[in-house]
Formats: structure tokens, sequence, C-alpha cells
């Protein structure tokens, strides 16, 4: 495994892999889900578009809370999960990027805000102990499981490869939740959770126009 980073060392990593989230375009390790893109009328392109436009951001944030907590993790196993987790997380940024790409739209313009404060409350969440930063991982990605389930429900029928990214990101996302809390994630207490799912509601509203 090597010698363990010093705290500097980690920081230099932490800005070279905000760069990669926010710089480049993203590169997946695993095949875009679904077939070829199917025709869409345009309000149900622009609908979609939408949509993807906000996973897109929310792929942006959970970078930025894992890198984050990574960087306050105090337990080498737990930054390992963590870091393997943002990776896996990737596919689904770029899976996202292309998508939108197909449908002749943009990401958020908001992407460098959502990741910056995304990193900050990963890193404080890292702060409070890894196990409170598993139990965040395993709370958050509940929640983003029922956000997909709803987008889901939105997308035109025909629109098969939009379907088959986010059935394959709701099936990630609950590992990584599973895999959290079998690691010794704790629950939240029930206000955080509340605050989590309003500042959640906040950006994907907003990332959805702008």
């Amino acid at each position: 495994m090597g010698p363990p980073r010093s705290f500097t060392d980690q920081l230099l990593v932490a800005a070279s892999r905000a760069l990669g989230a926010l710089g480049a375009p993203a590169q997946a390790s695993r095949p875009t889900p679904g077939g070829p893109s199917p025709a869409l009328d345009e309000t149900e392109r622009r609908h979609t578009a939408g949509l993807m436009r906000v996973n897109h951001a929310g792929e942006i944030a959970a970078q930025g809370l894992y890198h984050g907590q990574a960087l306050t993790a105090r337990n080498p196993e737990t930054r390992a999960l963590l870091e393997r987790a943002a990776r896996e997380e990737s596919d689904h940024l770029a899976w996202c990027e292309q998508r939108l790409q197909e449908l002749r739209d943009r990401p958020s313009l908001l992407d460098p805000l959502w990741y910056a404060g995304s990193f900050a409350i990963g890193a404080l969440a890292g702060l409070a102990g890894d196990r409170r930063s598993l139990g965040f991982v395993a709370e958050t990605e509940r929640q983003v499981e029922r956000h997909l389930d709803g987008h889901l429900e939105q997308l035109p029928p025909s629109d098969t490869r939009s379907r088959a990214i986010i059935e394959q990101m709701r099936a990630d996302e609950r590992s990584h939740g599973e895999l959290a809390q079998a690691a010794g994630g704790v629950a939240l207490p029930t206000p955080v959770q509340h605050l989590m799912r309003t500042t959640a509601r906040i950006m994907t509203t907003t990332a959805r126009w702008i």
C-alpha cells in the first residue's frame, strides 16, 4: 500500500481531483448503459435534458462529498472505501455528460458551486468521525435512490437510453449505501436527515434551469 500520505499531499490530491471533476471531460470505466439514443420531440428532449442536468449536477456534488470525506477520514480503510466509491461515481458523471451532449444540452452553470459546497460538507462529515461519515454516505445514497426513482417516473416512455443510465446509477448508489452501512456507518439524527433533504431540494431545483 506504500507509506501514508501527509496532509499536505492529501490536499494536493484533493486539488487535483477537483480539477479533474470540473476541468476535463469525465472518463467512464464502464460502457454507457442503454442502446442508441432514441428520437424525442422537442418537449421530450428539453424535459429529459433538465432531468439529466440535475443528475449531472448531483454527480458533481457526489465527487465533492466523497473527496471531502476522504480528505478528513481517520481510518485508511474508510478513506479507501470513499475513494473507490468516488471512482465508481465518476462513471455516472461521464454517462450524464454524454447523455446531455446527445440531447444537445449543457451541464449546470453552477457546477463549481455544487462541488465546492459539497466538498466542504463532506470534509465536515469526515471530521465528525468515520462512523458518522459513513452514516452520511448511507443516508445520502438512500435519498439519491429515492430521487432517481422520481426521475424514472418522469422520463418519456420512449427514452430507453436515459432510463438505462438512471437504473444503473440507482443500483450503484444502493450498493454504495449498503457498503457504507456494513463498514460501520451509524444512523444520522432526524434533523440532519431533514437538512440534507432540504439542501438537496434546493440544488436539484436550481440545477434544472441554471
